[in-house]
């Protein structure tokens, strides 16, 4: 008898574990949302991240919220020498949590750990030509998203990133936009939308903008966009994510289709921080 109900036993405990957990997790983390905002995270964020400030204060609170849970789940990892601070920490959780801003949100469900690196870190690229022959090449990068728990990061990328916070250009949010791509599968530059936007018109609109920076990319035109983002799809939606929320009233004026877009998906309007 009691082998017969031993699995029963188990299988309504799983259940109950599966079923309890999102409550669980939400309880945790309104626990860590309630505790007071250090002081020294606070100048932190005023030092590495310049558009704080002009921000509206509801979203300076909801920021620091996420930089909270963000910091309690994920872990830092330092590598090549790298000793990981509260400066290194509070600069990266700051910017990733920007894409995290009045949405729902399981802050990056699939992400564990973040490695630092000093500055760019090497690797090695195997690519296969036309003739079916395999070559290996070496890439200096300043950031990569993995699909299975990693994101690696150059810190002297982040911090330039975070120190110039209008010229497009933040490694830190490309690779937490690639971290939201990847949420529903490989990045493919159709993340998971809300239930009104429509992914017909987030299509037509992104792969017109992607078609034209590739057309801009091959002629040297200059673009708003890093001709990066005419890689593949995935790389022209972390690029227009970076000029979204630091280029935000030229993109608007340029590009009113896909700043419309980004504005639905990330439901803020950086115009206003700039």
């Amino acid at each position: 008898m009691l082998s017969y109900l031993l699995p029963i036993l188990i299988g309504v405990v799983l259940i109950g574990y599966s079923a309890g957990k999102p409550y669980w997790r939400k309880y945790q983390r309104d626990k860590i949302k309630s505790q007071p905002f250090k002081k020294e995270w606070r100048k932190i964020i005023q030092q590495r991240i310049p558009y704080f400030r002009q921000m509206p204060a509801d979203l300076q609170l909801q920021l620091k919220q996420h930089i909270q849970v963000f910091l309690a789940e994920k872990t830092f990892i330092g590598c090549n020498g790298v000793k990981i601070s509260d400066e290194i920490r509070i600069t990266v959780a700051a910017q990733a949590c920007l894409l995290l801003l009045n949405r729902k949100t399981d802050y990056y469900p699939k992400l564990r750990t973040i490695l630092i690196y000093p500055r760019a870190f090497i690797k090695e690229q195997q690519s296969i030509n036309a003739d079916g022959v395999q070559h290996s090449q070496k890439m200096a990068l300043a950031g990569e998203s993995w699909d299975f728990g990693k994101v690696v990061l150059s810190w002297q990328d982040t911090i330039a990133g975070a120190k110039i916070p209008d010229d497009g250009r933040n490694v830190v949010i490309h690779e937490f936009a690639h971290q939201l791509d990847q949420e529903n599968g490989q990045a493919n530059g159709a993340p998971l939308l809300d239930k009104g936007q429509s992914y017909q018109c987030w299509s037509a609109v992104f792969s017109a903008q992607f078609e034209q920076l590739k057309i801009q990319a091959k002629t040297a035109a200059p673009s708003l966009f890093d001709y990066y983002g005419a890689t593949n799809p995935a790389e022209f939606f972390a690029v227009a994510s970076e000029v979204f929320f630091e280029q935000a009233q030229p993109l608007c004026f340029e590009y009113p289709m896909l700043y419309r877009q980004l504005k639905q998906y990330y439901q803020v309007d950086p115009i206003h921080w700039q």
